[in-house]
Formats: structure tokens, sequence, C-alpha cells
């Protein structure tokens, strides 16, 4: 378990160096639109709906809820510490 948690972070700190964060996580503009037929008829999918998710899921990996990255401790306690200092002496780390 500890070995995925590890590539799914290094993935993320990846991600983070190369500029990618929170506002990149959005859902397509069409699947925001209402529904034109079936039960949920007239219902969309609204963003405020998707940022408490996103608020949720990074408070169970251990990542900002601001910025959608790893914090400095989540990529301490999972190693190498190397990873964590290189992010944050760059200012992509809270």
């Amino acid at each position: 378990m500890k070995v995925g948690e590890q590539a799914f972070n290094l993935t993320r700190a990846f991600n983070a160096r190369e500029g990618f964060s929170r506002s990149d996580e959005t859902l397509p503009p069409r699947l925001q639109e209402p529904l034109d037929e079936g039960p949920l008829k007239g219902e969309a999918y609204h963003t405020n709906v998707l940022n408490q998710m996103l608020d949720q899921y990074y408070e169970l990996r251990g990542w900002s809820t601001e910025t959608g990255r790893p914090t400095k401790a989540t990529l301490k306690r999972l190693g190498p510490d190397d990873i964590a200092e290189a992010l944050h002496a760059n200012g992509l780390l809270p």
C-alpha cells in the first residue's frame, strides 16, 4: 500500500513541478450543462459540488486543498526527502 501511495504522490509531485495545480482539475463544459432527458432532466453538475469533492479527496491524500499538491509533510513521510525539499525550495509546496 505504501509503495502505491509513494508512486501516486511522486506522480503528483512531478505534475506540480510541471505547473499543474487544482485549477487544472475541472469538468468539461459539456458535463456542466443541464440534462435534456431522463430522471435527472434539467439537473447539472455544478462546480461547487466538484470543489467540495476535491477538498475531501485532497484531505484524504494529504494534499493542500488550495493547490491540490502534496504537502511537504506527506512527501517527507513517504520519502524520498529530496523530492519534498526540491519542490519546497521552488515554492511549489505549501
